[in-house]
């Protein structure tokens, strides 16, 4: 397979793979906006793979994908402006920023990091525009006219901050585990104690993660998030977020544990 079919090939599993992904929601606000499975990921890394321009090209096409799925809200618009804004903001442009995802490859050396990096500034640039759209298109129809700024920045940031974390995370670890920059995507070479190392720091990561977004989704309401909604919370609902992180650093614990006693032995 020559390299511009594999990159073809790649590109459009990835673009399969991120739309499934986007499906699967864990938290799904009332007026738009969604926390997913590592949706953004798939593209991210092909825009790290091969480079920003083909990255974007990707992402705009992941932005149609996600737009013909949400035409329903286009309907929404008051006015041809507004829906223009609707399509190239809360589509268009913000889904297409996943196509940053490589911008630092080169940049920083460390994979792991550039990847992880990259992921930030994707989540940073769709977060922006969700914002924008929010409070000039939006206010009056399900955001309130008066201090729509403010709302709108907290209404999208109670799913994308999660989101965020979600996504910046999984590009941590699968630019330290693979690597991505090669023609074919490998397990990264380590010796076997520093593969068994990452291995021990998954399980925690992944409790932090899934905690993080129990305790989000507490305080979460349909005008965004109210930190202090944690104080009305019952002690059951801590349950599963603390089950969840106790249960990550343990087994983290225990993997570390034993490859320190082979590394002993």
């Amino acid at each position: 397979m020559n390299n511009k079919t594999l990159r073809l090939t790649e590109s459009a599993i990835m673009l399969a793979l991120g739309f499934i992904l986007s499906l699967l929601k864990i938290i799904d606000m009332p007026f738009g906006g969604s926390v997913t499975v590592f949706s953004m990921l798939p593209v991210i890394i092909i825009a790290y793979r091969y480079r920003t321009a083909w990255g974007l090209l990707v992402g705009f096409t992941a932005s149609l994908l996600q737009m013909l799925s949400g035409l329903k809200n286009l309907t929404y618009g008051t006015s041809a402006g507004a829906v223009i804004a609707i399509v190239l903001l809360d589509y268009v442009v913000a889904f297409t920023a996943m196509g940053l995802g490589g911008i630092f490859r080169g940049r920083i050396k460390d994979q792991g990091v550039s990847i992880a990096a990259g992921a930030l500034a994707a989540c940073i640039v769709r977060y922006i525009c969700h914002t924008v759209v929010g409070c000039t298109v939006w206010a009056g129809v399900s955001i309130p006219t008066s201090d729509g700024l403010l709302y709108s920045l907290i209404y999208n940031a109670a799913y994308m901050i999660p989101e965020t974390v979600i996504t910046v995370v999984g590009a941590y670890f699968a630019g330290k585990i693979f690597t991505l920059a090669d023609s074919q995507i490998k397990p990264v070479p380590m010796s076997g104690a520093a593969a068994k190392n990452m291995a021990a720091a998954v399980p925690a990561a992944l409790g932090v993660v899934v905690a993080f977004v129990f305790i989000f989704a507490m305080v979460q309401t349909e005008d965004g998030f109210d930190i202090s909604a944690i104080a009305q919370t019952d002690i059951f609902d801590w349950l599963a977020p603390v089950i969840v992180l106790i249960t990550g650093i343990a087994v983290s614990i225990i993997i570390k544990s034993c490859v320190s006693k082979e590394n002993k032995a």
